[in-house]
């Protein structure tokens, strides 16, 4: 079920018992309350690599109905990626794919991994795993507003952070994570804390805790066997999107961690997209987990 890179750490973490037992909750299907849950969101992240190898994390937004299961192991989604999205031209054919549905109004998230595949004014994603998340360190937020479209502002790209990204950064208390293992296989995660978990070390290198979850570890999994990693942070209140594209590694070292945490990840910075107002949904100010350290 697990692969080398999730059983190491679970191995390491003394919780190989704990995610075996929930593991058992991974299925191919789409469970009738997960199909549910799916219709009810007006938001998604994506995380797939693109076709120079680099893994991005990605939203896509629409009204609730827009993601939706339509068979026992088939999603459509009604909406395609901005050609300014990193991942518009790998979506534009078929890519192994990871999905997050975070609803943070009810700190209820699931996530999905498969492939997918270009359809008719969207996408169509043929799941290999679909199984429920932790609500844990998921701030509670209500959507403010939401159109059919951002307002997105001039696209900047870098190699570094500008001091406008090291801002949105220190304010953020959610951030979305892509990352596959050794064979390709690609996974969407989120993280939550308080301002501040996520830091920035220098222009280029960027550490955050990680605490503890489901146990099963399939983001740090994945980063024992494959360092590619992608980051997505947004300002939920006006829309801007920064996304990172560069390499992450676990750190073991219990000088380094914040507290309540089980190790840390410092992840180098390869590339910079930032893309003022390109988030359609609006939200209000986070009601921070209860769960944070």
């Amino acid at each position: 079920m697990f692969h080398s890179g999730e059983q190491a750490v679970q191995q390491r973490m003394g919780q190989a018992e704990v995610a075996a037992r929930v593991g058992r909750s991974i299925r191919a299907e789409i469970p009738a309350v997960a199909a549910s849950f799916l219709a009810e969101q007006s938001m998604v992240v994506l995380g797939a690599a693109d076709p120079a190898g680099r893994l991005w994390a990605s939203p896509l937004t629409g009204p609730a109905g827009f993601v939706r299961a339509v068979g026992a192991a088939t999603i459509d989604i009604d909406t395609r990626l901005d050609d300014a999205d990193p991942l518009s031209a790998a979506l534009a054919g078929a890519v192994e794919v990871g999905l997050i549905a975070l609803q943070p109004q009810r700190r209820r998230r699931m996530r999905v991994n498969g492939r997918s595949a270009v359809r008719d004014g969207g996408v169509r994603i043929a799941t290999d795993q679909v199984y429920a998340n932790c609500p844990k360190y998921i701030s509670r937020r209500h959507i403010r507003e939401m159109s059919a479209l951002g307002s997105p502002g001039p696209v900047r790209r870098g190699t570094a952070l500008t001091t406008a990204a090291v801002e949105m950064i220190g304010a953020a208390d959610t951030f979305f994570v892509a990352t596959a293992d050794a064979d390709g296989h690609a996974d969407a995660s989120h993280r939550g804390g308080n301002p501040g978990f996520l830091q920035v070390l220098s222009p280029t290198q960027l550490r955050w805790p990680d605490y503890r979850g489901n146990s099963m570890f399939m983001t740090l999994g994945n980063l024992m066997v494959q360092p590619r990693c992608g980051l997505l942070v947004a300002d939920w209140s006006n829309g801007a999107l920064l996304q990172l594209t560069g390499r992450a590694e676990l750190v073991w070292d219990a000088a380094v961690f914040t507290t309540g945490a089980q190790c840390a990840v410092d992840f180098v910075v390869d590339e910079v997209i930032e893309r003022p107002g390109a988030l359609a949904v609006r939200w209000g100010p986070p009601e921070l987990s209860p769960n944070n350290p």
